[in-house]
């Protein structure tokens, strides 16, 4: 067997054991490409094995699409008979699932190796940490936070694939109309919220600000920064988790989708990112955004990369549907300061606050892949000295830019021919992401869908 890559991992299991006697089931939480969950639940008793060993997983799970098929022009399927992994509990991710009632159970997230102990190229929290690695040439630390927005939905609407919005939990009333910031619909959806944060709390997740944002059902909850880039996407993966779970609970349907409907607006994955100097202080630091040029570097990197990496930020072909003028999710690669209209926005700050807000991104996409791409276009804006242009003033939909892919088949193109992705997240991942993504359109698009016949049916 090959070396444990976290032996510190193993004394925590031995702490938690201890310290929660009543604990029984053990959720194994592995993300593949896609952004999905799997895994396996484990008996107590076999949780310290887990921890000591780790557990073989498929190596086929990594090439699997949004519907759990495998892609077999990855070549991760026979090509190898379809060999086992082993996927190690990642350290400090062991937590309580407060929102299963009648047992205790809890969770941890984990990560894929080979059989020789290197990384596994093609698992997402793996291309992360390749991309974090990249700056400690630079001397800097990558500080993330991870903005979600989601919907909530009638459950029974929802799963009859005609979503609305949900009647709230204290009385008879059901949003209708954009209001944003309405604390109407906060106090109305209160016993979600509530249940919400207890059980972050109780994951020692950092969720802070809770916004009911500009459309009727739609939220928006913010996690703290975090000095681990790896850990703040974790967290993003267990917030994700945990918010469908607590909707569930109390009748409620919560979704990620990209632009579930057509007239209201779509769910971003908002991106907060800084740099640290070895010893905490931000490397962004300025009076104005203007003045820093490490700041304006990480800019230009990633507005150069934007078109390359859309693919990341819009995985799904919902994902497209988001990307309208007007609609608070950007059309193209610029950069402004205190401005909502641009991709990426220096927020209203000053001095150690002063950070970058990448918007591009769903919240369908894989915030592990997110970030890393993120990273990547940071570090190449930095190390190439490139320059952002002006700042975008008034509205940034109406001022002309370069274009970025607008469907799922070009920007498939453009990361597999991208050669800054290649670098960064390694030439494997790329052709398998891109594969995966291509044969998933393929197979989107041959499907008939009830707007087919409504249009179609009796016109042609």
């Amino acid at each position: 067997m090959p070396a444990n890559p976290f032996p510190e991992a193993i004394e925590e299991a031995e702490r938690f054991l201890a310290a929660n006697p009543q604990a029984q089931s053990f959720q194994l939480i592995f993300t593949d490409l896609c952004g999905a969950q799997r895994g396996k639940h484990l008996r107590r008793e076999e949780l310290m094995a887990a921890y000591r060993d780790g557990r073989f997983m498929p190596g086929s799970i990594l090439s699997l699409d949004m519907t759990g098929r495998d892609i077999e022009e990855t070549g991760l399927v026979w090509e190898d008979g379809d060999a086992d992994r082993i996927v190690w509990p990642v350290p400090g991710t062991l937590k309580t699932v407060p929102w299963i009632e009648g047992r205790t159970s809890a969770q941890f997230i984990t990560t894929m190796r080979e059989m020789d102990a290197s990384r596994s190229i093609a698992e997402p929290r793996n291309v992360l940490q390749g991309a974090v690695e990249q700056f400690s040439s630079l001397n800097l630390t990558p500080v993330a936070a991870i903005e979600l927005e989601f919907y909530l939905f009638d459950r029974a609407a929802a799963l009859a694939g005609t979503p609305r919005p949900p009647r709230a939990l204290v009385n008879e009333a059901r949003p209708e109309h954009f209001q944003a910031y309405l604390l109407n619909d906060l106090d109305d959806f209160a016993p979600f919220f509530e249940d919400l944060y207890a059980a972050c709390d109780a994951q020692g997740l950092p969720a802070r600000t809770l916004i009911s944002e500009y459309a009727p059902g739609q939220m928006e909850v913010v996690l703290k920064h975090r000095a681990n880039a790896l850990q703040a996407a974790d967290e993003a993966i267990m917030l994700k988790r945990l918010v469908r779970a607590v909707a569930d609970k109390h009748g409620l349907v919560a979704s990620f989708m990209a632009k579930p409907y057509s007239q209201f607006t779509g769910c971003g994955m908002h991106v907060h990112t800084s740099l640290a100097r070895p010893d905490g202080s931000n490397a962004f630091t300025a009076d104005r955004a203007e003045e820093s040029t490490l700041m304006l570097q990480a800019i230009a990197g990633m507005m150069d990369t934007m078109a390359d990496a859309m693919l990341i930020f819009a995985p799904n072909a919902n994902s497209y549907r988001r990307f309208r003028k007007s609609s608070y999710a950007p059309v193209a690669p610029n950069w402004a300061v205190n401005n909502r209209t641009v991709s990426v926005r220096v927020p209203a700050s000053t001095g150690e606050t002063m950070h970058i807000e990448h918007r591009p991104a769903g919240a369908d996409a894989n915030p592990y892949l997110v970030l890393a791409a993120v990273l990547a276009g940071m570090h190449h804006g930095i190390v190439n000295r490139l320059d952002p242009g002006a700042p975008v003033t008034g509205n940034g939909y109406e001022q002309p830019a370069p274009p970025m892919p607008t469907n799922w088949y070009a920007a498939a193109e453009a990361f597999r021919a991208s050669n800054v992705m290649k670098a960064y997240l390694g030439e494997r991942l790329v052709d398998i992401f891109a594969t995966i993504k291509e044969v998933e359109a393929d197979r989107f698009y041959a499907e008939p869908s009830a707007l087919d016949f409504a249009w179609y049916l009796r016109t042609v």
